[in-house]
């Protein structure tokens, strides 16, 4: 059989996920066609090609390349629970929120909503640092360039699906070859710095599993390139770390300040405050705050 099937909770919405992953026309590690995610992964030595769709309650996935191995439908099953965030349970989120003055009409306008996820630490952390300090077009541009030279592809129907560069293709390469991309200096020794941690094995996604947010974020850290922003967009995002959340992001004090009518942004001792009461739930605060938007 080509397709496992996956039942969600009631609080996933699909189609939100889906006009997440369609942000950018220059992403090309997913594809979003006729309501199915196409996704190309890496298992161990295979490249699979999946889709993913909605089916009634349940999200089909099916493996369009490959007759999949048990081990490998239970590798894919784990991969798109991760992704999509499906493990939380977002009730007592909602609970929490349902009558607050700036989140309580976002969770109810986007309910569903959930933290798409990068469950590749290393894409996390290459991605994080390729958006510092610019736009959002250019970071997408970058991503665009780099994984479009050094990643690997799968062709299907004439269609290409494209898998992030390898951490050990990246250990190898040289800051002129990502300058040549339009990679700034220290985007570019950064993202090499990361891809040599990894390929060492100083730094793992499985090593950082077991740590606590502080332990996770003084490791992380530790690589140059990586500092407070990019530690904690890393924790939400691939390892889902609730109390996790950028503070210094500047769309989290501009949602903030849009929605309170606030002539200037809010103060980091502000957005602090703010956060007290989210406790615990700091990551979604900010997902539906980055959402407002």
């Amino acid at each position: 059989m080509n397709a496992i099937r996956i039942t969600p909770p009631t609080e996933f919405s699909f189609e939100l996920a889906c006009s997440f992953l369609e942000r950018s026309t220059r992403e090309l590690l997913h594809r979003v066609d006729g309501g199915n995610v196409f996704k190309a992964l890496r298992v161990a030595d295979k490249k699979l090609l999946l889709s993913i769709q909605q089916d009634n309650s349940d999200l089909k996935v099916e493996f369009l390349n490959h007759q999949p191995a048990e081990s490998e439908k239970k590798f894919v099953s784990q991969y798109v629970c991760e992704w999509f965030d499906l493990n939380t349970d977002l009730k007592p989120f909602y609970k929490m929120v349902e009558t607050d003055k700036l989140l309580g009409s976002l969770i109810k306008k986007y309910y569903g909503y959930r933290i798409v996820g990068q469950p590749d630490l290393f894409e996390s952390l290459v991605w994080a640092v390729l958006g510092q300090q610019i736009n959002l077009t250019f970071a997408y541009t970058l991503k665009q360039r780099f994984v479009e030279q050094f990643g690997e592809v799968i062709e299907l129907e004439g269609q290409k699906y494209f898998l992030f560069p390898s951490y050990d293709r990246v250990s190898q390469l040289t800051p002129e070859s990502l300058l040549a991309l339009l990679f700034s200096k220290q985007k570019a020794n950064y993202t090499i710095g990361i891809a040599q941690a990894f390929a060492s094995g100083a730094m793992t996604k499985e090593f950082l599993q077991h740590l606590s947010l502080s332990e996770g974020k003084e490791k992380l850290m530790k690589i140059k390139g990586i500092g407070n922003w990019t530690a904690n967009y890393a924790l939400m995002k691939t390892f889902r770390y609730p109390d996790a959340f950028p503070l210094e992001d500047v769309g989290i004090h501009n949602a903030i300040k849009n929605l309170k009518g606030m002539k200037s942004k809010p103060t980091l001792d502000q957005v602090k405050r703010i956060f007290k009461k989210y406790k615990g739930w700091e990551a979604y605060a900010t997902l539906y705050l980055w959402k407002s938007l």
